[in-house]
């Protein structure tokens, strides 16, 4: 039997300072004694999207004290937990270093294993710890930098099925709202305008849609949105509003295509698993309430399980990093040496079949 584990998390791959304890019972199940997130949102928003640089000194900055405040709100110390996890990648270089070679000092410093997780393994096995999913399942990642399918077959045994050839879809919507004057963050910006808008005025293109292969891709929409709005500008609120409107109605169907398509397939490659399969989401643009009503009524229909975790475990946390490395810990993986690197690209399937635009160098993770 696997023993009880605690671990010290620590995630700065982007704009978001964090550090959680968790801790995972011989059971498997999890008990989130902490969870400290700092984020950067105004010191970026003048820019409209994060920029490296100010990333990583936020970071620097930030980072030792929230790490002492989830000890302390936890009410433990580095004494009383076995081991540090700390993001490794991919994301922006800066923020990795600050977060990675924290956690290899206190580790080196406390005696303790280091592990040093993938930034996706973290979102792919959100699902376990909130709802108990068992493997396998599928888990659509949709957030600012990935647009992935991924085929979660067990703790590190991972098969991406479909990728972003170009944006992610998180980029669209920040781009969309950039392009459209619309305040950073641009996720909420465009669904809130969306709410007022005629989804029928445009007909915007709907990428890839029909075709076998379970890739995205969306920088022809964004294109197609910049057209429409040269068109017409001046833009009136109204205008901009159809537009956002338009805009969410050409994904929504674009995701019903491609993850419908992944449905059928997982359920041809595991027609009995043993229980209800599961379709998980996770990312920031998971938080769009249509595309997640759209991914609820496609998992309704072909009969999976619809799994979205709280919006603090979708968006960029520790929490997930810490489960991730006590999911590792449980299995038996060895801890990482104090020499491990960040890596700003690190695909969860390496094997994964390379593509055009940013996949010339693999997954774009």
């Amino acid at each position: 039997m696997v023993p009880f584990l605690r671990i010290l998390g620590i995630e700065t791959s982007c704009d978001e300072t964090a550090a959680a304890v968790v801790e995972r019972d011989a059971e498997g199940h999890c008990n989130v004694l902490s969870d400290v997130v700092l984020s950067q949102l105004d010191e970026h928003s003048a820019y409209g999207g994060v920029v490296p640089e100010i990333a990583a000194r936020a970071h620097v900055e930030a980072l030792d004290e929230l790490i002492e405040q989830a000890l302390k709100r936890a009410n433990v110390s580095l004494d009383d937990v076995d081991a540090i996890a700390a993001t490794s990648g991919p994301g922006l270089i800066g923020g990795l270093l600050v977060g990675l070679m924290t956690g290899k000092a206190i580790a080196r410093a406390a005696g303790k294993p280091l592990y040093a997780v993938n930034h996706l393994e973290g979102h792919a096995l959100t699902a376990r710890l909130t709802d108990g999913l068992s493997f396998p399942y599928l888990v659509l990642l949709v957030s600012g930098g990935h647009t992935q399918l991924i085929l979660v077959r067990g703790v590190g045994q991972y098969e991406r099925w479909g990728t972003t050839i170009d944006d992610a879809l998180g980029e669209a919507f920040d781009k969309t709202a950039k392009l459209l004057g619309l305040p950073y963050p641009g996720g909420p910006a465009v669904e809130r305008m969306a709410r007022d808008g005629n989804a029928d005025r445009f007909d915007f293109p709907r990428p890839l849609v029909g075709e076998a292969r379970l890739d995205f891709s969306f920088s022809g929409l964004k294109t197609a949105v910049r057209q429409a709005a040269q068109e017409i500008a001046p833009l009136s609120d109204q205008d901009v509003a159809d537009i956002c409107a338009s805009f969410q109605r050409a994904i929504s169907r674009t995701l019903k295509d491609r993850i419908g398509r992944g449905l059928q397939r997982f359920k041809k490659e595991f027609p009995t698993t043993g229980e209800k399969p599961a379709l998980v989401v996770a990312g920031g643009v998971a938080a769009n309430l249509e595309l997640r009503a759209t991914l609820q009524a496609l998992c309704d229909k072909n009969g999976f399980r619809f799994i979205a975790p709280p919006l603090s475990l979708c968006t960029d946390n520790a929490v997930m990093i810490a489960w991730a490395g006590l999911e590792r810990m449980a299995t038996g993986v060895a801890p990482d040496t104090l020499d491990v690197q960040p890596r700003s690209r690190w695909p969860l399937d390496a094997n994964a079949e390379r593509l055009i635009g940013f996949g010339k160098r693999g997954a774009k993770a």
